[in-house]
């Protein structure tokens, strides 16, 4: 098989007819597949997709979910599903163009990318759309070190290696190019594509996404930094907390003695606020410290402690 293309969809059923036959026309000559992953749909996106499994023999996949999980569950279950050399993911609203996978197909295989990337550079959104988008792409650059002008572009294309070595959960469907970059595909490209006017029905994405965006991108950046070593962060942290602490204690200790020695009239430890400051900061070191140790035990027991990314191997 040489392309597959994971078009995750929620209450799409007006425009997946003309996405299908947009799509055949353009890979009429090629072996493809795509694999529509239903999710949890309330209109007849589903009956749509039984009805193109029949219309185009050998080219659909059908994938239901029995309730609505997300877009970055479709594109899991859509990337397990996928035998393409070449996996693309697109929106099934019509936006983005079939026209581009030709384009961006040569593009991976003579560049040598493991991803490319779409960028809408010309976007058809409302100014409460791309402001937002725009700041949330910078944050995303400064915070990954991926240099793309538009990460949550649904069109993508990828080596086949790539989507099996990656696990897309909760909304992290906005960050699969730090999930390739953290499972050693670094080699990443950018192409323009064209940005269509939505067609038929209304965007599923509220507001709440970019907040969750913003958590979701705190996350990775985690996980990618101190996933196998938590006690370096944690520690750390609890460490030094505890050492500035200890060391106001003994200060403000040291002080009382010293004016007991001189006979000099000070103030009761526990009348001094500094006194409770550094008390709550060795308490709360102290549980830093045991969190990151915590979190270090639960990192060696886990099964994927030793799971790495072999590119070549010599017996």
């Amino acid at each position: 098989m040489d392309i597959s293309i994971v078009i995750p969809l929620y209450n799409e059923a007006e425009s997946l007819p003309e996405l299908m036959e947009w799509i055949n026309r353009v890979l009429e000559k090629r072996k493809f597949e795509v694999v529509f992953v239903d999710d949890g749909s309330k209109d007849d996106s589903w009956s749509v997709i039984e009805n193109l499994k029949t219309n185009y023999p050998g080219k659909v996949k059908g994938i239901k979910f029995a309730r609505n999980y997300g877009k970055s569950a479709g594109l899991q279950k859509g990337f397990e599903a996928s035998i393409g050399a070449v996996v693309f993911t697109m929106d099934a609203d019509l936006q983005d163009s079939p026209d581009e996978i030709l384009v961006m197909e040569k593009l991976l295989l003579d560049g040598g990318f493991d991803l490319i990337s779409g960028w809408k550079k010309e976007r058809h959104d409302p100014l409460s759309k791309t402001i937002p988008t725009k700041l949330y792409n910078w944050m995303t650059r400064r915070v990954s070190g991926i240099y793309l002008n538009d990460f949550n572009c649904g069109l993508k294309c990828y080596k086949h290696d790539v989507v099996k070595a990656i696990e897309v959960q909760g909304e992290m469907h906005r960050y699969i190019p730090l999930l390739a970059k953290s499972a050693g595909f670094d080699k990443i490209g950018e192409h323009v594509v064209s940005h269509r006017a939505r067609k038929y029905g209304a965007t599923k994405f509220g507001i709440e996404r970019f907040t969750n965006g913003m958590l979701d991108l705190l996350t990775i950046a985690f996980v990618q930094r101190f996933g196998r070593k938590p006690m370096h962060l944690f520690g750390f942290l609890g460490l030094l907390t505890f050492l500035v602490s200890a060391g106001l204690f003994i200060a403000i200790a040291g002080y009382k003695l010293y004016a007991i020695n001189i006979d000099m009239e000070a103030k009761n430890i526990t009348e001094i606020s500094a006194f409770y400051v550094a008390l709550t900061g060795m308490i709360l070191g102290s549980q830093l410290f045991l969190a990151g140790f915590i979190a270090e035990m639960v990192s060696r027991n886990s099964p994927e402690r030793t799971e790495y990314r072999i590119s070549e191997k010599i017996n």
